[in-house]
């Protein structure tokens, strides 16, 4: 697949109503896919489509619950369409203080990390009956990140950062195992990751002040966008995932980025994955025990 021959696919963007996610829609859809966004936020998502050229439609999904997560699914299977691209991009970035989802995890870690786990294990006989393409983007912090097995939902001691890079690290760990058990089961999925660089979008806005009009990071960003280094516009951000989800010399199990100085800008190329994503032990440890927390099994037919 590439920008030119998407004609008849169908292609899902979580966090599409802005951002990098709405980049990659309008972008799949110009392509010639037809694009699905499950949204949170209806009236964004109204507004979204109408900057959409091309077929385009809105389902509801807050990642922050996992029954929205079933619901979503649900829907999906009911309309029995295989699913040829799935891009798992929405995302919530450090809070200030800690908060929760509906279910009680942490919020970028339920969020970030397991509303996206547990949409794949719910799908995942339309991702295998469409022989899809999985990209899962991370991000930069996921490089520092680590999983923090005596206190996963920082219940102890919250800090935003720390947290984030967790999420992001597991969103990375997720990605590479979906590959490694696709391979193993005979799934036919190719799931890989990508990262976006340093990119100003809603997100340095949305979660430092929790939906507030402006923060320092997001001035600074939207500051350094303009220079065009080391902030890229939207433009630019979303090229990794785009390249991972469509091209044909895009690979599964690998992770993609920015090829510029230090990844932070420039045109899509492969990364090396960061060493704390290398840990296969970890990966399936991570994987099991999302499976008791989602309450989700990954049944590659339809119950």
């Amino acid at each position: 697949m590439n920008d030119t021959d998407l004609n008849g696919k169908l292609a899902v963007v979580t966090g599409a109503s802005d951002g990098i996610g709405l980049g990659l829609a309008r972008r799949l859809a110009w392509a010639g896919a037809e694009v699905i966004l499950p949204v949170r936020n209806e009236a964004k998502g109204r507004a979204a489509l109408d900057r959409i050229t091309g077929r385009a439609s809105l389902r509801t999904l807050d990642l922050a619950s996992l029954s929205s997560v079933a619901a979503l699914a649900d829907t999906l299977t009911a309309e029995g369409r295989p699913i040829d691209i799935l891009v798992n991009n929405a995302a919530v970035m450090t809070p200030p203080t800690r908060y929760t989802t509906t279910d009680g995890f942490e919020l970028q870690f339920g969020t970030n990390y397991l509303g996206h786990f547990a949409l794949v294990a719910r799908i995942l006989p339309l991702l295998v009956a469409g022989r899809a393409r999985v990209t899962t983007q991370v991000s930069i912090a996921a490089r520092s990140g680590r999983i923090n097995w005596s206190d996963l939902q920082f219940e102890r001691e919250y800090a935003p950062m720390k947290a984030y890079g967790q999420s992001k690290l597991a969103t990375m760990l997720f990605g590479l195992e979906l590959e490694r058990r696709s391979q193993a089961n005979g799934w036919g999925i190719t799931s890989n990751v990508a990262h976006p660089g340093l990119t100003y979008t809603n997100l340095q806005t949305a979660g430092p002040t929790m939906g507030g009009k402006s923060s320092p990071l997001g001035a600074l960003f939207r500051w350094q966008s303009k220079l065009g280094w080391p902030v890229q516009s939207v433009e630019g951000g979303l090229r990794p995932a785009f390249y991972a989800a469509t091209d044909p010399a895009s690979r599964g199990g690998r992770f993609y980025g920015p090829r510029g100085l230090f990844h932070v800008t420039g045109r899509a190329a492969e990364q090396t994955i960061y060493p704390a994503a290398r840990n296969l032990d970890e990966a399936a440890r991570l994987w099991d025990l999302s499976l008791g927390l989602a309450q989700v099994t990954f049944a590659a037919r339809a119950h």
